[in-house]
């Protein structure tokens, strides 16, 4: 069966995936780009930026690469897309990644305020929803043709999915560092019945946890 999967949600020792403030110049709030340092030092996260890999590998390669595999459709909050809040100004925002972004399928943008579909080069089409999660987790297997879903931020999105049950994987990438202040996950998500750490690896840079829905 297909899966509703998180990866490499990088996360602080106090339990911010981002920090606060959000804006252009931060698109992932002060003091965010920190929890990503680890990524962005993998051959995977240096082909994000144009730089030349290494061929190093390693467990946060390891990882890195394994959020993509079998994935056929996203789901992301509106402040993963971008910074604007409310009513959209206009369409002219389409994202932080530029005319070709590295979904390359259909992904479901979470908003109150839906906006026409908008296709990129690539493969990529970002449709604007406001439903419920179980509908437009409906919507993303179904465009996902048989493959699995990736759930991305930010925090309340995740946890919204996870109230739900919705979550069938979880991946924490838990990088040493307290950010103090941002966009937390574990507020209001209660004791997550069904949940387990199914496996637990550290690197030099972060410790990696994968949790695991149990079949009831």
């Amino acid at each position: 069966m297909p899966k509703l999967r998180v990866h490499n949600l990088s996360i602080s020792l106090d339990g911010y995936v981002a920090g606060p403030d959000q804006s252009l110049d931060n698109p992932l709030g002060v003091g965010g780009e920190d929890l990503h340092t680890w990524i962005f030092d993998t051959d995977y996260g240096r082909g994000m930026s144009g730089a030349a890999a290494t061929g190093e590998g390693g467990i946060d390669q390891r990882y890195a690469v394994e959020g993509d595999v079998n994935i056929g459709a996203t789901i992301m909050g509106r402040n993963m897309f971008g910074p604007i809040r409310g009513e959209w100004p206009d369409h002219s925002w389409t994202g932080w990644w530029g005319p070709n972004p590295p979904y390359h399928h259909d992904t479901f943008v979470l908003t109150h305020h839906p906006r026409p579909s908008v296709e990129m080069a690539g493969g990529t089409v970002f449709h604007f929803v406001n439903d419920t999660p179980e509908a437009v987790l409906k919507r993303a297997f179904d465009a996902a043709g048989g493959q699995d879903v990736r759930l991305g931020g930010g925090a309340a999105t995740v946890r919204q999915f996870l109230r739900a049950g919705l979550v069938d994987e979880l991946h924490l990438a838990q990088v040493p560092l307290l950010l103090g202040a941002g966009e937390r996950l574990y507020d209001g998500l209660g004791t997550l019945p069904g949940y387990s750490c199914t496996r637990k690896e550290s690197s030099e840079n972060v410790t990696h946890l994968t949790f695991t829905k149990q079949a009831r």
